[in-house]
Formats: structure tokens, C-alpha cells, sequence
């Protein structure tokens, strides 16, 4: 059953929590725009908590507020989250929680937080954000950019093990055993099709490139609009040498671009076949040339608005890096595509909160 979101009264408390909390902060302009969104997900938490049904849990919106607070704060673990709870009345205020209510188990917070992976609620929470009236008005309908980054899973490369083998045996060379036995990959093929991790069977063996090293990961897209730079949508699947493309053609038909807008891309994106996918749906690929030259040696005349787009594109890896560094998602805490890309989806939706504050003031 659904956990009520309201906050209980302060019967024996002199705290006013609402007084304690400065005028101006940012997390107020934050929470109202969180809250908004949230209260277009009701019928979905109703549908995700049917009336009647057990004992109330943890409210769904205080488990999302919880969320961003992470990503927002740069906090590593469940446990450091519940034990800021405790003490700090800046989260229990952003959360829900008054000053007589006690936080939750990091257990209990966890098996709360997987509920929500049912009714798909952070990608939707980054879909309700954006549909805001206010929001609405800061971002381009026309210009549109996209790209992706690799996310390393949870997960070593010892646990690539080929799906045949048991996943008992060592396959060291003797000296050491335990969890972290030494393994000997010498004349060893590795390959998606005939390996698997053990840790996480999500995960893919991916190499970004020619030098680099190929590691267990994830692939992470992010549709961004070209005025302010703020992301309208994310997806998160299995590292491929085609999911790029993919995912931006899923994304901009998810987000109901409207026809005869422009997607700027890099070079990754250069396939004949992808620019042609993107004309047919209606849209005008601005992908950055490999060359100033095609086939036969003759010269390529870009779009117009191609050179504009290509400087306003590589504003998307400002998304990455916040992504990366403040929501600590360069490498995932989870396993699971299901639950690294609610992961994915919160640490955009909170990198978007984060901007939108300021973008409001000045647009005002």
C-alpha cells in the first residue's frame, strides 16, 4: 500500500523546519519544481500501489526526493543518505520527514527504491519534469543534440566467464583462491556472444576505441535541446557499436519531436544508413563530417545551420561530466540494466534541477 506523503504535525517539537530554511535557497525552487512533476505521476503511484494492499510503505515521492538528493549532494551510499537524514533538517525538510520522524533502514530504502522499477517512474519523472509550463518555455523546439557515454558496470572483468563454465570452478592459475582468484587470460577469446559476467549478465564487454582498454559496461544517451543546454530525455542500454544510433532515434520519437528539427551529432554518428533513418522520420541530421570530401572525392556542402550546430552539440558532455563526476555515475553502484538505468535517469533529472533554478530567475 502507498505511504502517505504528508509531513506529520510537530506535536512536541519547537523546530518550524520552514523557518529554518533560508528564503532564497535553491532547494526551494528545486522542490516546487520536483513536486510539480511528482503530482503527474500520481495515477502511476496509484496504479504502482494499489489501495489496500499490505501495510503502507515508504512514499514513493520521498523515495525520488531522497534520490536527487544523492545525485545532488554527490553522497556515495544508502547508508551515508539515511545517516544525513538523521541529523541534517535541509534533507528532512527537501525528503518529507518532520524532526520527530526517524529515517529508514538503508535496507529498507533500498527495496523501496526497487518498487519504482515497475512502473518505469524516473524515466517518466524526467518526461514530467521537462513538461512543466515553466520549463516548457526555456527549451528549443527545433534544435536538438544527442550522444552517449559509456558507464562502467559493477562488475570486474575476472567475472567474464564463458556461459558453458561453471561458475564454481577456478580458473586461476593455483597460486590464490577466494572471491578474487588470480585468472590467466592468456589465449583466451573473449566474446559477448560466448562470455558473460557472473557479478552482472547485463553488462557488455566494450572497447571505446582503437588503444583503449575493453571493459564491462553500460552505454548511457542523453537528447539534449540546443538553447539552454538542458537534457528532454534519457536511455541507457547494453554497450554495442550501433546503440548510439539506435537510442537517438527511439529518444527523439519518444519525446514527439516535431518534424523538420535538427539533430547534431559527432562523427560516431556518420552512417549513411542512421542519416537516412533521421531524414525518413522527418528530422535533419547535422553529423559532424569525417571529411570535406565524399565518395569520388567530390566536396560536401553541409546544412545550413550545421556549423552552429556542431559548436552547440559538445554543451551534451557538460551533462556527462556533472553526471559523472557529482552524481558519481562514471562507474554504476548497481546491477542490473533495469536498475542502472533508473540510476541514469535520476542523475540527468537531477542534473536538469540543478540549472533550472537560475535559467528561471534570468528567463523571469
Amino acid at each position: 500500500m502507498r505511504g502517505d506523503d504528508r509531513r506529520s504535525g510537530q506535536l512536541f517539537s519547537y523546530v518550524n523546519m520552514e523557518e529554518r530554511i533560508a528564503a532564497d535557497h535553491p532547494l526551494r525552487m528545486i522542490r516546487a519544481l520536483v513536486n510539480e512533476a511528482l503530482g503527474r505521476l500520481d495515477a502511476d503511484f496509484a496504479e504502482l500501489y494499489p489501495e489496500g494492499a499490505g501495510r503502507p510503505s515508504v512514499a514513493p515521492e520521498r523515495l525520488l526526493r531522497a534520490m536527487l538528493l544523492q545525485a545532488i549532494y554527490s553522497i556515495r551510499s544508502e547508508r551515508q543518505l539515511m545517516e544525513r537524514l538523521e541529523f541534517d533538517l535541509l534533507f528532512r525538510w527537501f525528503v518529507g520527514l518532520s524532526v520527530d520522524e526517524a529515517a529508514w533502514d538503508h535496507s529498507t530504502f533500498s527495496k523501496n527504491r526497487d518498487r519504482l522499477l515497475e512502473g518505469e517512474i524516473a524515466a517518466k519523472f524526467l518526461t514530467a519534469l521537462m513538461s512543466s509550463r515553466k520549463v516548457k518555455q526555456l527549451l528549443s523546439r527545433d534544435h536538438f543534440s544527442v550522444d552517449g557515454t559509456l558507464i562502467e558496470a559493477w562488475a570486474s572483468t575476472k567475472s567474464f566467464r564463458p556461459k558453458t563454465a561453471d561458475k564454481d570452478r577456478d580458473d586461476g592459475d593455483g597460486a590464490s583462491g577466494g572471491r578474487n582468484a588470480t585468472r590467466d587470460f592468456h589465449g583466451e577469446t573473449w566474446s559477448n556472444k560466448t562470455h558473460a559476467s557472473t557479478t552482472d549478465p547485463d553488462a557488455r564487454l566494450y572497447r571505446k576505441g582503437k588503444g583503449k582498454p575493453a571493459q564491462l559496461c553500460f552505454m548511457g544517451h542523453v537528447l539534449m535541446e540546443n538553447r539552454h543546454g538542458l537534457a528532454v530525455a534519457a536511455q541507457l542500454t547494453h554497450a554495442t557499436g550501433t546503440a548510439e544510433r539506435e537510442a537517438a532515434l527511439d529518444m527523439m520519437k519518444a519525446r514527439k519531436v516535431k518534424r523538420g528539427a535538427t539533430l547534431g551529432a559527432d562523427k560516431g554518428y556518420n552512417a549513411w544508413r542512421f542519416k537516412q533513418a533521421v531524414k525518413n522520420a522527418g528530422y535533419v541530421p547535422h553529423v559532424a563530417l569525417r571529411s570535406d570530401t565524399g565518395w569520388g572525392g567530390l566536396p560536401v556542402t553541409p546544412p545550413e545551420g550545421y556549423d552552429v550546430s556542431q559548436r552547440v552539440r559538445k554543451r551534451i558532455e557538460e551533462i556527462f561530466g556533472w553526471v559523472k563526476t557529482t552524481a558519481g555515475y562514471a562507474k554504476t553502484k548497481f546491477r542490473g540494466r533495469r536498475r542502472v538505468e533508473q540510476g541514469f535517469n535520476i542523475a540527468v533529472a537531477a542534473c536538469n534541477l540543478v540549472r533550472l533554478p537560475k535559467l528561471l530567475k534570468a528567463s523571469a
